[in-house]
């Protein structure tokens, strides 16, 4: 529907095609979503640390913005879910404010109050993407402004997640936001710490279906058991997760497991063909040492 308010005709059943070729794929990600969209001649932007006046200001413009927000359709069974925003009334929410939105789960023009979207949506350190004509590349970033600069975007991430800490320091998704961001400005050791802290505090179960910056960052710090009991426990209860499939596989390549590793790579394949980061580490593996 994004697609088609930018006059993109493509139709659902296409659009699934490539971005979940397996009807049980548990996660596309804002990453595939970005890719698919410039692959249609379009262009758009992926954000994290948005605020309610950003929006706004994206939709005053009469752009389509997608987020990544949490979902809970019962106590004890939240998932990711995005929202397609088409609009907003009221400014704040001393007028009742509320966003518009298209959601697959409750069909066209739900409203979603503020507050409640924020309570939501700070699950995914406040991600979006605006999808824009490309002749509108230079509008979109004017409106961005120091946001289009990822080094000043993720610095804002964690600061914002710094002082939401500050604020309730057993907040477990501040802290998953801290490494997240930490993660992204390259402060690898911090980002573990931080995703450390968020795990001890308690994440929902389905949490890593759909991000994965502690298996980024627990590889990065060769924390290979840990990396490995992350990767296990996502596909004991996800099933077909190709993501852990392959940090499976990292894991068992750095515990010195490298028939182990293939298989794990080779499942990833299998559940999601074409998988780009398996089909390198299987390559990588076929290549003599140097």
């Amino acid at each position: 529907m994004a697609l088609g308010l930018l006059g993109d005709d493509v139709d659902q059943a296409s659009a699934a095609r490539r971005l979940k070729p397996d009807p049980d794929d548990k996660n596309v990600s804002p990453q595939e979503l970005e890719a698919f969209v410039r692959d249609r001649g379009l262009g758009v932007r992926r954000r994290v640390a948005g605020d309610r006046r950003q929006l706004q200001s994206l939709l005053a413009l009469g752009l389509p913005v997608v987020v990544e927000t949490w979902f809970v359709p019962d106590p004890g069974d939240e998932m990711g879910h995005y929202l397609l925003l088409t609009g907003y009334q009221g400014l704040d929410e001393a007028a009742q404010g509320h966003f518009l939105a298209a959601d697959s789960y409750h069909g066209p023009g739900v409203e979603l109050p503020y507050a409640d979207f924020d309570r939501l949506w700070r699950v995914f350190n406040r991600i979006y993407l605006v999808l824009y004509p490309p002749e509108r590349e230079a509008e979109v970033s004017a409106l961005l402004g120091p946001a289009d600069a990822d080094s000043a975007m993720w610095q804002a991430a964690a600061s914002q997640a710094l002082a939401e800490l500050g604020q309730t320091p057993d907040d477990a998704f501040a802290a998953f936001n801290l490494g997240s961001s930490l993660l992204a400005l390259g402060d690898i050791e911090g980002a573990a710490t931080a995703f450390d802290r968020a795990r001890a505090i308690g994440l929902p179960w389905r949490m890593l279906w759909y991000q994965e910056g502690p298996f980024e960052a627990y590889a990065a710090t060769e924390r290979w058991s840990e990396l490995a009991a992350l990767a296990q426990a996502n596909l004991a209860n996800a099933g077909k997760h190709e993501e852990s499939h392959y940090w499976l596989g990292r894991a068992l390549e750095g515990l010195g497991d490298p028939e182990g590793a293939a298989l794990a790579y080779q499942r990833a394949i299998q559940d999601h063909p074409g998988f780009v980061p398996a089909q390198q580490a299987l390559e990588g593996q076929a290549r003599p040492a140097p």
